[in-house]
């Protein structure tokens, strides 16, 4: 009976689903403004399964809309295929130089769309041949657990497993070259406060 108790039990803690925290961050600049449009990834210790495809809320596409990249910045998954519909009355150009993923979409007309495959991790600049002035970003993750920061530089990430995790932070207008990583310890519903260095107002992006 004994040897029976002590099978039960470990079975019972297998199927224990895994504590779930939620993650509430707030960013701003140094100079202590809000910081919209903050990229925000969070990787558990525990690692991630990798059984069912990433999936996020919000429109897997960067579209061109009065004569801007819409949206500025955009979450996506790693080997995702993102459309960039045309919605401007112009022809558009859009290019990325990054290392992360080269591509060149030729000139293409109002309510045209074509589509990239994102295949690796990290970061994509994007500019238009035919308006300079046009600039954007793709981010790639191979973690479900992402989100950007609002108008108010607030952001929330559910459903991440309670422990350990590493916290990345990005923004165009980080001072850093590379996404700022840091240790945290995730349980119940966790609020924190991260203050990116910003470049000098005369160096950051315009758009």
């Amino acid at each position: 009976m004994r040897n029976i108790l002590i099978v039960s039990s470990a079975v019972l803690a297998l199927a224990t689903p895994t504590a779930a925290a939620n993650l509430s961050i707030s960013v701003k600049g140094d100079d202590g403004a809000p910081l919209a449009d903050a990229v925000l990834i969070v990787k558990p210790n525990a690692g991630v399964a990798a059984a069912a495809p990433i999936r996020f809320s919000w429109p897997m596409t960067m579209a061109q809309h009065n004569i801007a990249f819409d949206p500025y910045v955009l979450i996506v998954p790693l080997g995702s295929d993102i459309g960039f519909p045309n919605r401007d009355k112009v022809r558009h150009h859009v290019y990325s130089f990054s290392a992360t993923k080269k591509f060149e979409l030729k000139l293409y007309g109002h309510q045209e769309e074509r589509t990239v495959r994102f295949d690796k991790v990290g970061i994509v600049p994007l500019g238009c041949n035919i308006h300079d002035k046009m600039i954007g970003y793709i981010v790639v993750t191979d973690s479900p657990y992402a989100a950007k920061t609002n108008a108010a530089g607030e952001a929330v990430i559910r459903g991440v497993p309670a422990g350990g995790a590493v916290l990345s932070v990005w923004h165009p207008d980080m001072r850093a070259r590379t996404p700022i990583t840091k240790a945290i310890s995730l349980s119940g519903s966790t609020r924190q406060t991260e203050v990116v260095p910003l470049r000098p107002p005369s160096a950051r992006i315009k758009h």
